[in-house]
């Protein structure tokens, strides 16, 4: 599962880890594999100097948002520099949970086509809204002021584009109730029955 920021892919996360479906978070994971001792914090110090610490030395994220969101470039670096780590954890993962045979494993990856992701699940489902939905849930969630929230957005892989690839498509424009509509029919269309 992907989509972009702010187009509700915690919504859709959370439903279905509600009704028994294992979800790998790769926001999570990515936050775990820069934590100090982890393999991607030194590298990411050493890239982006200790200005991005905090007082007890684990990486303040706001500045390195700020950084990273205002300079492509040194976007660029920071996921050059985490992706290898998060990847491998996301297949540890979802190799430990194939093998108690879960029908459906959910991935919860936001840069799943920027990162190349998509070449190893076997449906792509994006949540999508549109962007001036998008921009307005960005600006009031993060409180941001519109240029930032421009930034963030166009950081990402357009959303429709991510739509135009995407096997299934739920549209969060609506209420939350219409989403998880869509995304029960999904699942009864696809038999993948609530473990619950």
């Amino acid at each position: 599962m992907t989509g972009g920021i702010a187009s509700g892919k915690s919504t859709v996360s959370r439903y279905l880890k509600e009704s028994g479906f294992p979800v790998i978070d790769a926001d999570v994971i990515a936050r775990e594999v820069m934590e100090p001792g982890e393999p991607a914090y030194l590298k990411v110090i050493e890239c982006f100097g200790r200005e991005i610490l905090n007082k007890d030395r684990s990486i303040d994220r706001k500045t390195l948002g700020d950084i990273v969101f205002n300079d492509s470039e040194k976007l660029k670096q920071l996921n050059a520099l985490v992706q290898k780590e998060i990847f491998a954890e996301i297949m540890k993962k979802k190799s430990e949970l194939s093998a108690d045979e879960h029908k459906l494993i959910v991935l919860d990856i936001p840069l799943l086509y920027e990162a190349g992701y998509d070449q190893a699940v076997d449906e792509v489902m994006v949540v999508y809204v549109d962007y001036s939905t998008q921009l307005s849930r960005l600006k009031k969630r993060d409180q941001l002021t519109e240029s930032a929230a421009v930034k963030r957005i166009e950081a990402q892989e357009p959303l429709k584009s991510k739509k135009d690839k995407a096997d299934v498509v739920i549209d969060n424009s609506g209420t939350r109730e219409q989403t998880k509509q869509q995304i029960d029919d999904w699942l009864t269309k696809n038999d993948y029955s609530s473990p619950l």
